[in-house]
């Protein structure tokens, strides 16, 4: 146990440290983790303390725990608003990226074909809260491409969730027996119920307004546990982590939820899921990565070639050229999410570490190209003041 707290305090001062650089490239501190997991794929002479069942449970938590501040983030209330344009256009994107994903995917590296659908659409989903901080700093949060960016990256968290929901029933199938089919059932039902009638129990949760923000913490984890709990007798902690969120933010008082959210994201930010994306990177192969470097190539060439044409397709008599293809530079970075769902995939089984690797690698070059060019063209193009 000594061991893995050296870790831990030896993981946590080297992601605070690369974290501070890669900031200054526009990246997300968070990666820096992501970063020494694959360095230490590579040799790894923390092995005892990584493959330890505490270290797991850990980086398990910290995946739950980025679902379930993804679910607090996700607003119904604006998908239902959404227009015509960003619906068609998030659909439209996001499914002729999958498609070409799929074929990639299906012929090259021989999986097949509803398995090839599941990883190509989890990586066409989009991350744009990595872009956010980019588009405050050159104030183009409000304008037309700004918010087609954010609309669809907050529409697609529709698929995303399907997508998930999805996954856990893929992995449930081949786990059931007939004698826990029928608890698995009750469990869905338990969980899905309690959910929803969270959502609709908004008057009552006013009452927590009056709430000590520790006391309400606690009762944030008592329903995030609970979700989890339950969720585990359907193998669908994941979709329970982000039903638990999703719940939560419905029912806690908008002024007591900003608050409470702080303190969620800084436990989940500041501990959990540093320790989970190390641990995403601890599962990488770098031997395949340098083995087959041009299949890393073409991942990066075909997701980010449909990205790029589906936007100038979808959105160009909208936006015109330059902000469509901003708009599919933008749409190109990824986030937790999709990782989240192409980690679950391997745990299972249900893809190899070949095809992990390589969407993981090219994963991270997304994280510093998408960032970077981004921001240039935002002021090359003239869509910003220089």
């Amino acid at each position: 146990m000594e061991s893995l707290f050296l870790f831990l305090a030896i993981t946590f001062f080297l992601t605070f440290l690369i974290g501070r650089l890669i900031e200054k490239i526009r990246v997300p501190w968070i990666f820096a983790a992501l970063l020494i997991g694959a360095s230490l794929s590579f040799f790894n002479p923390f092995y005892a303390v990584t493959s330890s069942q505490a270290f797991n449970l850990l980086a398990q938590l910290g995946m739950y725990f980025l679902l379930f501040v993804i679910g607090f983030e996700i607003d119904l209330t604006k998908m239902k608003k959404a227009s015509k344009f960003l619906l068609k256009s998030m659909f439209f994107i996001i499914l002729l990226e999958a498609f070409f994903g799929t074929i990639v995917v299906h012929f090259v590296f021989g999986y097949e074909l509803l398995i090839s659908f599941v990883v190509a659409l989890s990586f066409a989903t989009v991350g744009e809260a990595v872009l956010i901080p980019i588009l405050h700093e050159f104030k183009i949060v409000n304008t037309r491409l700004g918010q087609s960016i954010i609309g669809i990256g907050l529409l697609d968290d529709i698929i995303e969730i399907l997508l998930l929901i999805g996954v856990i029933f893929l992995i449930g199938s081949g786990a059931h027996t007939h004698a826990s089919i029928g608890l698995t059932i009750v469990a869905l039902f338990l969980l899905f119920g309690l959910a929803f009638g969270l959502t609709k129990l908004g008057k009552t949760g006013k009452r927590f307004s009056f709430l000590d923000i520790d006391v309400l913490f606690l009762f944030v984890l008592f329903i995030f546990f609970l979700f989890l709990g339950i969720g585990e007798y359907a193998y669908a902690s994941p979709v329970a982590a982000l039903l638990a969120g999703i719940a939560l933010k419905t029912f806690i008082p908008e002024k007591r939820l900003k608050k409470i959210e702080s303190e969620v994201k800084t436990m989940c930010y500041g501990f959990f899921a540093p320790i989970f994306f190390l641990w995403v990177g601890l599962s990488m192969d770098i031997n395949y990565l340098f083995a087959f470097p041009l299949l890393v190539l073409l991942v990066v060439v075909v997701s980010k070639g449909a990205k790029l044409l589906g936007s100038y397709i979808a959105a160009r008599t909208e936006l015109g050229s330059k902000q469509s293809i901003l708009l599919g530079i933008g749409l190109s970075v990824r986030f937790s999410t999709s990782i989240i769902i192409v980690k679950i995939l391997l745990e299972n089984n249900l893809i190899g570490i070949d095809l992990y690797s390589v969407i993981i690698a090219s994963s991270i070059i997304f994280k510093f190209l998408v960032p970077v060019l981004f921001s240039n063209l935002l002021v090359r193009w003239k869509v910003v003041p220089t």
